[in-house]
């Protein structure tokens, strides 16, 4: 088999080797000293935050959504009321679909929420918007913090990492190497869609080994090959401990009507992983990031919800129970060790419109609600700059405004998390402007 063929089918396996030799030929290990854990969750097609984080408290709530609206929780003292919101405070409220999973680490307090959160983009367009968040740069027109040339074209996690230099072990749970993770430091991506099985037999391992024998790329060639492996393998232990558990690849149904909407879904979904896929997984990769990593990226698909969203049952309702259970899963695998030095936050590219559309669903919207989860997190509570839901809060009379912006709070959030100087924090958002809002 020719080198070329064989760098193909090791790219294609789910396993990039995207770098300088000299980077990528350290250990896949993580550095003694480097216990905290950062995990991003994109969710791709902008999830409608008002379905996680609802103001249960607002009249003009329930007035704008007459058939999606969740109720209201039962009175204090009360029984639960089936398929009724869970209270969080006086103001807001969790979709009940969420309780199994983000219900016990509201109560310990390793849960918060940002609402009002996300970038002053309001193009609404899922690409550019994707985009622009994964570069983390300032916007076009913000001369304040205009970003020098050779800061275009990388990702504000793959700036992180190489501000953390030694300390950060990077990886992306995703088939290829994302946006975000994009520049100059070396990043392996290791796909979740595998079937556990490895790419090579050990006679092919040996054959490519052995092209890349005394030269630069030795290195990186085995230890790509070594952690895809150990990738193949957790995922068939993963796979006998969940049984025989099938994968749906999409949640909810459609009529013939919405077939654009869901081609739309399909592509603002960017063949990131199901929110299924990411419950089914979620253990996995928990392990990968206990042992051998410790900053990672994940995307979810799916949350474009313009048709028959659903209220307390249905679509949307679905794809939340999954990703809480997948986020609480992957707690649990971490192990209390691993996890009381964990953050874990769950962004999109904008929130929905505040008001439903015609066919019951909602379309692309501003603000939206960040959530924030982790042994390390100052939980049970909503944290950031906040308004009344009232018709005079919103944005253009259609969404929820952008009161938290997204460099300013990650770049507290890291502040606190590595102790890093302004320099270093304007290395990852060049021209943003930090704000620690209390969460860890």
């Amino acid at each position: 088999m020719h080198r070329r063929n064989l760098l193909k089918r090791l790219s294609a396996s789910g396993l990039g080797l995207v770098a300088p030799a000299a980077v990528m030929s350290r250990a896949y290990a993580l550095p003694a000293a480097a216990d905290t854990r950062f995990l991003l969750v994109f969710l791709r097609g902008g999830y409608d935050a008002a379905h996680v984080l609802i103001p249960t408290a607002s009249e003009f709530y329930y007035a704008s959504r007459p058939t999606i609206a969740i109720a209201r929780p039962a009175p204090s003292g009360a029984p639960p009321a089936p398929r009724a919101a869970i209270a969080l405070d006086a103001d807001w409220s969790l979709h009940p679909s969420l309780q199994p999973g983000l219900g016990p680490l509201w109560a310990a307090r390793q849960l918060a929420f940002v609402p009002f959160a996300g970038t002053e983009d309001l193009s609404r367009s899922h690409f550019e918007t994707q985009d622009s968040i994964e570069a983390g740069l300032p916007l076009p027109g913000d001369t304040a913090g205009r970003p020098a040339a050779d800061l275009r074209g990388t990702g504000f996690l793959n700036r992180l990492a190489g501000v953390l230099d030694a300390r950060a072990m990077p990886v992306a749970f995703t088939d290829g190497l994302p946006n975000v993770m994009a520049g100059p430091r070396a990043v392996p991506n290791v796909s979740l869609k595998g079937s556990g099985r490895a790419p090579f037999d050990a006679r092919q391992s040996a054959a490519l080994a052995a092209l890349y024998r005394d030269t630069p790329l030795a290195g990186p060639v085995a230890e790509g090959l070594a952690l895809r492996d150990t990738v193949a393998q957790e995922a068939q232990a993963q796979q006998v401990r969940d049984g025989a558990r099938g994968a749906s690849a999409m949640e909810g149904g459609a009529t013939v009507d919405s077939a654009a909407r869901m081609r739309e879904m399909e592509a603002a979904s960017r063949r990131a992983l199901s929110a299924r896929g990411f419950e089914m997984e979620a253990r996995r990769m928990a392990a990968l990031m206990r042992d051998r990593f410790n900053l990672g990226f994940i995307d979810v698909g799916g949350w474009d919800t313009h048709v028959n969203q659903g209220g307390a049952q249905g679509t949307l309702a679905n794809l939340l129970q999954t990703l809480g259970s997948g986020i609480a899963a992957f707690g649990d695998e971490l192990g209390p060790p691993a996890w009381r030095r964990t953050v874990v936050v769950v962004i999109s590219e904008f929130g929905r419109t505040f008001r439903e559309n015609g066919t019951r669903g909602t379309d692309h919207g501003h603000g939206t609600a960040y959530w924030v989860a982790g042994g390390a997190v100052r939980g049970g509570r909503i944290a950031g700059e906040q308004v009344a839901v009232a018709p005079g809060s919103l944005n253009q009379n259609r969404d929820f405004p952008v009161l938290n912006d997204y460099r300013s709070v990650l770049g507290g959030l890291f502040r606190r998390l590595y102790g890093l100087d302004a320099a270093q924090l304007q290395q990852v958002f060049p021209g943003g402007v930090p704000r620690d809002i209390g969460l860890v």
